[in-house]
């Protein structure tokens, strides 16, 4: 088999991740980053294409006459044209529920970094500020996250992961999915949007980008929070419009904002986001801890060794 990696260099950093534990399936090419009018130049004669973001469409995929398996280093699949692909009865695998740990402590470290202002602390200290200070304790204004609501918008693992972090440090956790009958079971409150928004201290999105959430997060939504809530998503840029949350933060609407990831990625130089106030943005790093990736290409190989085995998992199409 004809093995093609086409962007390794979204999956590893300073050749930390190890891509041989694919060399068992056949021959492996690795491109670092592959420009999108090269990509069917490269994969051209290969069986298997291996990938996160690079664009799997007719355009790309012409060429490659032998491909019968795309396997994905992502959980989502908006790269991936679904008809062209299912046209050619390619076999499409995502990777799911890898990264739940990890997108979990990150939506804490945005907490965190606004509720104990770690940052500022040691800003103020290495400026000399504690060598100044008259009292022994300089503090600024902080919060526990104790007796806080957090709201959690889209229940699927990462969101029940959040649920547990945040019932362990004793916030009161109120949640929206579909799915649930309102109500409360093991002390989480499931509720409605409109009532999570009117209480929540915290609003922590972990729900898919589809029809109905596209852009959700609007002036609407906005306005129903508390002034002083933090707005936190780590699910998907398209569920925010990004102009009604700038208005929010300058407008008092919100009191802070936290994005890993954002409508166009990489960030544009002109992004209405970047002069934002009260606005700390991550460039889509929530799922990318070392042992994160190493469990991602790990669950990529076993989805290849299934394929083969004739019993796939994770199948898209």
């Amino acid at each position: 088999m004809k093995i093609v990696i086409l962007d390794a260099k979204t999956l590893t950093m300073d050749e930390d991740i190890d891509f041989s534990i694919f060399d068992k399936f056949g021959d492996v090419t690795i491109y670092q980053l592959v420009p999108e009018d090269k990509i069917s130049e490269c994969v051209k004669d290969a069986d298997v294409i291996l990938c996160n973001k690079a664009p799997m469409n007719e355009r790309t995929l012409s060429k490659a006459k032998n491909l019968k398996y795309i396997g994905l280093f992502a959980t989502g699949y908006n790269n991936i044209d679904i008809e062209y692909c299912k046209s050619r009865n390619i076999t499409v695998c995502n990777a799911g529920g890898y990264s739940t740990n990890a997108v979990c402590q990150h939506t804490f470290s945005l907490i965190f970094k606004l509720y104990n202002k770690v940052d500022e602390y040691d800003t103020f200290v290495k400026n000399r500020g504690w060598i100044e200070a008259d009292i022994f304790s300089p503090f600024m204004q902080m919060k526990e996250v104790r007796d806080k609501t957090i709201g959690i918008i889209g229940y699927g693992t990462i969101g029940k992961k959040v649920a547990q972090v945040a019932k362990a440090f004793d916030m009161k956790v109120m949640v929206y999915n579909r799915s649930a009958k309102p109500g409360e079971k093991d002390g989480i409150i499931y509720t409605d949007i409109p009532d999570i928004l009117s209480k929540a201290d915290i609003v922590s999105m972990h729900c898919p980008l589809n029809e109905d959430s596209y852009k959700m997060c609007n002036k609407e939504f906005f306005r129903q929070m508390k002034k002083d809530a933090i707005f936190i998503n780590t699910a998907r840029g398209g569920v925010v419009d990004e102009r009604d949350l700038v208005w929010a933060l300058e407008n008092g609407e919100i009191k802070y904002a936290a994005l890993d990831v954002i409508d166009v990625e990489p960030m544009l130089e002109d992004s209405i986001l970047l002069n934002a106030p009260n606005l700390i943005i991550t460039p889509h790093v929530a799922w990318a801890a070392l042992e994160t990736r190493e469990d991602l290409v790990k669950l990529v190989s076993k989805n290849l060794e299934k394929y083969f085995a004739g019993t796939p998992i994770n199948v898209i199409l």
